[in-house]
């Protein structure tokens, strides 16, 4: 049996992040019994504000909707915007600075899905 499921993001309640993010978990096995490996989650940070470095076992793609921000990856970082994506591989250290004067508005994608004991924070 095939189906189509629509989730409108902006219905699902935001939970703060401990990176002073608002995270909406869009679509997560557990949440809607999917047989899918991977969690996509819609982030926003406030102007000036960034994420707490932290690590993850499973590597995270994010995807810039909205605003202008630097990512941090390991030793690395990078310039991010509308329609930039970035890889971070499993391990790795990261975080996100909005860098805009509005929200920076992004997709992380996390594969394995994303689990509360597999991410550490510093």
């Amino acid at each position: 049996m095939t189906f189509v499921l629509v989730v409108d993001t902006y219905a699902i309640p935001a939970a703060c992040g401990a990176e002073e993010s608002m995270i909406r978990q869009i679509f997560h096995p557990h949440t809607y019994k999917l047989e899918t490996r991977y969690s996509i989650a819609h982030c926003t940070l406030g102007p000036g504000k960034s994420t707490k470095p932290h690590m993850l076992k499973s590597s995270e793609v994010y995807y810039i909707i909205k605003g202008s921000g630097t990512i941090y990856v390991d030793k690395e970082s990078a310039d991010v915007g509308p329609g930039k994506s970035v890889y971070v591989p499993p391990n790795s250290r990261q975080s996100i600075k909005n860098t805009s004067d509005v929200r920076l508005e992004f997709l992380c994608i996390v594969d394995p899905a994303w689990r509360k004991e597999d991410e550490r924070f510093d």
